[in-house]
């Protein structure tokens, strides 16, 4: 069996929109036929975009024999290597614009971070992690073991919110971000911060999900409410 095509090439949707000279082109009455062609005309397409340069000849050969399922001219390790090889060579392409947009979010969030360090009221309590006080509390932190319970509203840099609580949350502080785990134990029952956290110490180069970009750093309103074993 062919190992596992590694180039992204799909033969579906087969209506793949094809350039406008080929849109008039005359039709054959087999309806067999006219799939056939339409089915390599949407992949000839593909192959154009994604695969570019490639030997017709050669291609042809390849795509006959092994639908025909006939001896082919390569064996299964060769042509693994040499599919490996292509996309290796395509992942190293795509990089320096990976590396870029890497640097673009890394220089936002420095800027970020200096304009949030330089308002009135901040005091950094760990590399990184910013606090100011909106309203005073008295009574004991959580503990590293313990529970908390919270209101909170998150935003991202641009202020849009991408989390909150409606209604006071029950956590354990083992469970939380890096960011509310150094926060958490110096803030006291009954007191209202708001936390500027970097990316180091929320979710870092990974992100989460399409809600928060790699390298953002979050902005929390905490509410402590509460705290128990």
């Amino acid at each position: 069996m062919l190992p596992r095509l590694l180039l992204s090439l799909s033969l579906v949707p087969l209506s793949l929109a094809l350039p406008q000279a080929h849109a008039h082109a005359q039709a054959a009455p087999d309806g067999a036929r006219d799939l056939a062609y339409s089915v390599g005309a949407s992949l000839g397409e593909r192959l154009r975009q994604d695969a570019p340069g490639l030997q017709l000849d050669a291609l042809l050969k390849g795509l006959q024999e092994a639908y025909r399922q006939e001896p082919l001219a390569l064996s299964d390790e060769r042509i693994g290597q040499l599919l490996a090889q292509y996309q290796a060579q395509a992942d190293k392409t795509d990089k320096p614009d990976e590396a870029a947009d890497t640097e673009q979010a890394l220089a936002a969030e420095r800027r970020f971070m200096a304009a949030e360090r330089a308002k009135a009221g901040v005091r950094e309590i760990a590399e990184g992690i910013l606090v100011t006080v909106l309203e005073p509390g008295a009574g004991a932190p959580a503990t590293a073991d313990g529970r908390m319970q919270v209101q909170y509203v998150g935003k991202l840099p641009d202020g849009s919110v991408f989390d909150q609580s409606t209604q006071a949350q029950w956590f354990r502080l083992n469970s939380v971000i890096e960011g509310w785990r150094t926060v958490l134990p110096q803030m006291p029952v009954g007191a209202k911060w708001r936390v500027v956290i970097a990316s180091a110490h929320a979710y870092g180069t990974d992100g989460a999900g399409a809600l928060i970009p790699p390298n953002t750093p979050l902005t929390f309103d905490i509410h402590l409410l509460a705290t128990a074993p």
